[in-house]
């Protein structure tokens, strides 16, 4: 005969199985909690689960699974037959839209559905809300079980999804990828995997392994990027495993000195193993921080996932995340999540570094290539888009960097090329000394130019094609971009006339060399260069130039989807467009104790801005011997003379402005730092350091105050005795720009 404990369980199986329906609507779980002046850390105790998990359950954004389920449920039905809801008895006939992220109000109960044994025995009896009814809905007529070749526990992950993924869906979202671009994976103390999606969202994970986690994610996740552009192709899912998956998963939290020396895991490790005889492959880094793992397309879908290890410094702290402070190591999985996640909405899906997602941002805006439908056959072919990088075309000599295969045998090993035999487009690296006028003022203050290499970018027209070598004593066109050898040592700003009035050149860098010298002979310039020296008045009379007749603006879209990014993540912190001058400097010095998590975000697309004009350029970093070709120079995106024409429309930029702020207000800079400005100032801010015009707005064409790009932020101040003290200790060879930074939000040449 069976035992009391024995009937005990048997009954509480039978409430498991009956007690699967629709549980009340998330709100209405934590009304009943609350208005019983219970806290989610006692509701926890008492059903042995975790604070978070009741927390889940009232944001919905997880539910509770058995056994906890039945127990909750029958909690929330004591609740409401106690506690009911003052206004709304029962649910209506027509059951609104759910909010994003929480679960629909589930339907009436059957009209002849018998009340709790709790509600029959209640002294005073009150009609319960209709959800009571539905946590035991009535059993469904048996039927054949329809066979399945899925893995197992398939059949739990789309039961998982299809209850996560079940509110009003968004119009604009594409049901494919429903759940986000990406998920962060983390396993808890019970032992359950987790998914940590954008929004909020909690996916539970069944893959027991690596193998079965990839496959879950391309069936039954719902994550990835729509293309950005109608040529280009979706973004493939990516998960994010932080220490506690790895575990899960049979994976290293850290790699040996080995491993981390060749960036991979060796392919016998067990795990590896694991994938390939599940017929998966990795590409040819291995499984690596940003492991690729694939199975051939079919057609044209795309079976690809991307994992990112943060263990295994897959967010370098110094593009992710705060290299004095790093805050990524501790950061739960759900903030982890917000800030990959919207980092992906707005910018893309990261595909490695900054630096190679900013690349890889102009490629997915201006995709090389597109299908055309051949009229002849009627079969769609590949073409070219004429607007977009489609080809590795020769590199001219002056434009390359040292170590370019291209210079072998050319120049003695330790040579260093002159201006004369190298294209040296670079920002600003200038210093002076003070003169005894402004050394009256007590304060230098720097201000940083936002977002400055991107919105250098911004309507600047590139070549598309091949150089073409234009000798003989050429007329400049200013509407061909490439490098022109041009001799503008006769350029003497020292009395420059600007608008009508004079400006005192000797207290400005020159604008044809980084560190602000005057040139002194012929020198190779970018296209915007020598056009600014046009633009001063000078004649020009360049002595040989290669050029680029295949033009466009490519980085147009890249420089708007950054903007709109950035833009976006300073409203987040407080920070709007309608914001000036001192309300400005009010709101950015508030941002600094904001949401850590898009502070971060804004330090990560600045880092995308500038690393991805760098890449334009990337030098061999050891992966090929001196001379040898390094793989970068396979890409039809290793343009040099792109990044010199932004680097050169930058400086000029700054400098344009340093003039029209000189002529209008007799101010002069006495640093330049890349994108930051010092300048001797009266009092502490730059309020105090940018001239006004009478009506106290900003000089037209100077520096202005405000967040968007190319406007200026307050970097940091110090006074003018520290600067004397620094040139004294370095002995003149020393840049203030570069230590004068009290704001976390600045910029490092961004």
């Amino acid at each position: 005969m069976s035992t009391e404990d024995q009937l005990f369980s048997a009954v509480d199986a039978l409430l498991e199985e009956v007690s699967q329906g629709e549980l009340p609507t998330p709100a209405e779980r934590k009304r009943l909690r609350e208005a019983a002046g219970l806290s989610q850390a006692q509701v926890a105790r008492a059903l042995e689960t975790r604070r978070e998990a009741v927390g889940g359950w009232e944001s919905g954004r997880t539910e509770p699974r058995p056994p906890h389920r039945a127990a909750y449920a029958r909690l929330l039905e004591g609740l409401a037959a106690r506690y009911p809801a003052p206004d709304v008895p029962h649910l209506p006939d027509a059951e609104p839209a759910s909010e994003p992220g929480t679960l629909p109000a589930p339907a009436a109960a059957p009209p002849n559905e018998a009340p709790s044994a709790e509600a029959q025995a209640a002294p005073a009896p009150v009609p319960a809300p209709a959800w009571v009814a539905a946590i035991r809905p009535a059993p469904a007529a048996k039927s054949k079980p329809a066979t399945s070749s899925r893995r197992p526990g398939a059949k739990r992950a789309a039961k998982s999804s299809a209850k996560k993924t079940a509110t009003a869906p968004d119009a604009a979202t594409d049901p494919r990828f429903e759940n986000g671009p990406l998920a962060v994976v983390d396993a808890d103390a019970d032992g359950q995997v987790l998914a940590y999606c954008v929004g909020g969202l909690i996916l539970e994970i069944p893959a027991k392994s690596l193998p079965a986690l990839v496959d879950w994610t391309l069936t039954e996740a719902r994550l990835g990027q729509e293309k950005l552009h109608r040529n280009g192709r979706d973004a493939d899912p990516v998960l994010v495993l932080t220490p506690a998956a790895l575990e899960r998963y049979g994976l290293p939290t850290a790699l040996s000195e080995e491993e981390r020396r060749a960036g991979r895991l060796p392919d016998s490790h067990k795990v590896v193993k694991q994938l390939a005889k599940s017929g998966w492959q990795l590409t040819q880094r291995g499984f690596g921080p940003w492991a690729r793992i694939f199975r051939p397309a079919e057609g044209s879908q795309r079976r690809c996932v991307q994992l990112c290890i943060p263990a295994w410094n897959a967010l370098d702290v110094r593009e992710w995340d705060r290299r004095d402070d790093p805050v990524l190591p501790t950061m739960h999985p759900a903030d982890l999540a917000r800030y990959l996640g919207t980092y992906a909405q707005r910018v893309m899906t990261p595909r490695g570094t900054t630096a190679v997602t900013g690349l890889e941002l102009m490629v997915a805006l201006r995709p090389p290539t597109r299908a055309e439908k051949d009229e002849a056959s009627g079969e769609f072919k590949r073409a070219f888009n004429p607007d977009a990088l489609t080809a590795v075309y020769d590199v001219v000599e002056c434009e390359v960097p040292d170590e370019h295969p291209l210079l072998k045998g050319k120049f003695a090993r330790h040579h260093l090329r002159t201006s004369a035999e190298m294209l040296t487009e670079e920002p600003y690296d200038w210093c002076r000394a003070l003169t005894d006028e402004e050394c009256m003022n007590p304060f230098l203050v720097a201000v940083d130019v936002n977002m400055s290499f991107a919105a250098a970018a911004n309507g600047l027209t590139v070549g598309l094609d091949g150089p073409v070598h234009l000798t003989g004593d050429p007329d400049f066109d200013p509407a061909l971009p490439g490098s022109w050898l041009v001799d503008l040592s006769h350029v003497d700003l020292s009395r420059a006339q600007i608008n009508g009035r004079t400006v005192d050149g000797d207290l400005l860098p020159s604008p044809f060399t980084p560190k602000g010298d005057r040139p002194t002979g012929p020198a190779w310039y970018a296209t915007p260069t020598v056009q600014y020296a046009v633009e001063l008045g000078f004649g020009v009379a360049p002595l040989e130039a290669y050029v680029r007749t295949r033009t466009g603006r490519y980085l147009d879209g890249w420089y708007k989807r950054l903007r709109d990014a950035y833009v976006a993540t300073m409203a987040d912190l407080g920070v709007t467009t309608d914001l000036g001058g001192a309300e400005f400097l009010d709101a950015m010095a508030h941002a600094r104790q904001a949401d850590p998590v898009m502070s971060l975000l804004v330090g990560a697309i600045k880092a995308t801005a500038k690393g991805g004009i760098g890449k334009l350029r990337q030098r061999n970093r050891g992966q090929a011997p001196y001379y040898e070709p390094w793989p970068a120079l396979e890409r039809e995106t290793w343009r040099p003379d792109i990044r010199a024409a932004v680097l050169a429309s930058q400086r000029v930029g700054i400098h344009r402005k340093l003039m029209r702020t000189a002529a209008a207000a007799g101010v002069y800079p006495v640093a330049i730092g890349t994108d930051a400005v010092v300048y001797p100032s009266p009092g502490p801010s730059p309020l105090d350091a940018l001239p006004h015009t009478p009506e106290g707005k900003p000089v037209p064409g100077g520096f202005r105050l405000g967040v968007s790009p190319g406007m200026v932020k307050h970097q940091g101040t110090r006074t003018v005795l520290w600067a004397e003290e620094q040139f004294e200790e370095h002995g003149g060879v020393f840049n203030v720009a570069n230590l004068i930074k009290d704001d976390p939000l600045a910029g490092e040449g961004e």
